[in-house]
């Protein structure tokens, strides 16, 4: 066996190149790019979500995306593996074969096997995985993209989807052991390159990642065999490592190549790895990510707080997020402008203001009592109104028709007119007070199946 030494990786992932994103992914990769160059990596992986959706081959970010790996295929060999399905739809990534650089680039949409050859070419194997190890490999990588549920759903109901997934993910990988162990042997190293969420990881907002429908664990990851897994998707910097028989293992998270949000925790960049048969090992290079600062209040803005807050934490250049939460009738006296200018040195601010609702009991308990009575007891207790003297009003609506009450308010009598009076008649003026009580009672009613 040959001893080599230890195969120089630059890990890459969640790139997010879109109309939003560009400026901050494009100088973070970049970057991050020069590094790689400076340090002299053998190989360059960038492990999913190179784009943030769909993109034309004439926009900006296409054009500058495939202007970096173009460079970076100038100075290495670079593998970029398919990721999220909503991100990076299906041939998305295919005009990357054709960019001719020095160094040809991998495009790993499908499962399966990849060796690196000394002179930098690409090795590919026919099916998921090679039957022999080809001759003049000096590097052995297993690419699993991201996995499309909707195929799973298709294949095995919707319903079975979500476990089924760990499932026959944990039993391919699984099945690259022997083809890691192999290649373990001849004195390469191996490494699993792929794209999706392990059961327990922390996520940028530093949010623990448990549910049951996850493709992978760290078990079933370091029982695929390999030195090294290089993971995409979460944008958080993290890894877990095991020394036992096989050597010392690594399964790590590059995180996203920049900070595309407010809230997120740690520092952003790109992965160095150095990956011998028996041993792995990853460090992080940071990035010149975006610096966020979120500042909030617990109700409405007070300016005096906020120049107190902006001496202890200065936010020339950063990315501001400015919280507050109002009930409805304060929603105008939050003065934005006044806000704006004290941020006047932010490169960019957003405003998240809450606006809490009035919140109105109407004649709460009225809809538990049965009859009329106790509706209009319960009404008078929320108003703090007496009770009494309606209830010669309910007395009057059951004896006598609505229809009559309604005529008798509206009738004036035929001398009063005659007069020029121009108030209706003590008869009229009664039967007037009986139906507005009538009306005041009606709405309770209604009230009480709003």
């Amino acid at each position: 066996m040959t001893t080599r030494p230890p195969l120089r990786v630059a890990h890459f992932s969640d790139l997010h190149y879109g109309p939003r994103n560009l400026v901050e992914a494009d100088r973070c990769f970049g970057a991050a790019i020069e590094r790689a160059v400076d340090v002299g990596v053998d190989v360059a992986v960038i492990s999913g979500d190179s784009t943030d959706h769909a993109l034309d081959l004439h926009s900006p970010s296409a054009v500058a995306l495939v202007s970096r790996v173009r460079g970076l295929a100038d100075h290495c060999p670079v593998l970029m593996l398919q990721g999220t399905w909503s991100h990076e739809p299906p041939g998305t990534l295919s005009v990357f074969r054709e960019l001719g650089g020095r160094h040809a680039v991998h495009v790993g949409d499908r499962i399966g096997q990849v060796g690196l050859t000394a002179g930098g070419d690409w090795v590919v194997s026919p099916g998921w995985s090679f039957d022999a190890l080809p001759d003049g490999l000096v590097g052995l990588f297993s690419c699993l993209p991201s996995v499309n549920r909707a195929v799973v759903a298709a294949a095995l109901g919707a319903a079975d989807a979500a476990g089924a997934t760990g499932e026959h993910v944990a039993a391919l990988l699984r099945g690259l052991a022997s083809n890691h162990a192999m290649a373990r042997q001849l004195g390469l190293p191996t490494l699993l390159v792929s794209h999706g969420t392990v059961f327990g990881c922390i996520t940028e907002h530093g949010v623990p990642m448990a549910g049951f429908d996850h493709e992978f664990t760290t078990g079933s990851l370091f029982d695929a065999g390999a030195q090294a897994v290089l993971l995409g998707h979460i944008h958080r910097h993290q890894c877990w490592e095991r020394d036992d028989g096989g050597g010392r293992r690594c399964i790590a998270y590059a995180g996203s190549i920049g900070r595309f949000h407010h809230g997120e925790a740690g520092d952003k960049g790109f992965l160095l790895w150095q990956v011998g048969p028996d041993s792995a090992t990853c460090r992080l290079e940071a990035t010149p990510a975006r610096r966020t600062v979120d500042i909030c209040f617990d109700g409405k803005p007070d300016l005096a707080t906020l120049r107190a807050a902006l001496v202890a934490q200065p936010v020339a250049g950063a990315w501001v997020r400015l919280r507050w939460s109002v009930p409805e009738e304060e929603r105008n006296d939050v003065d934005r402008a006044a806000m704006r200018e004290l941020l006047a040195g932010a490169a960019s601010v957003q405003f998240e203001g809450r606006i809490l609702p009035v919140v109105r009991v109407r004649s709460g308990g009225i809809g538990q009592a049965g009859a009329m009575r106790d509706k209009v007891a319960a009404w008078a207790g929320v108003v703090g109104a007496r009770p009494e003297p309606l209830w010669s009003c309910l007395d009057e609506l059951a004896v006598r028709e609505t229809q009559r009450i309604v005529d008798a308010a509206l009738a004036e009598p035929g001398a009063a007119t005659a007069a020029g009076a121009q108030h209706p008649g003590a008869e009229a003026q009664g039967d007037l007070k009986v139906l507005e009580l009538a009306g005041d009672c009606l709405e309770v009613s209604s009230g009480a199946h709003a």
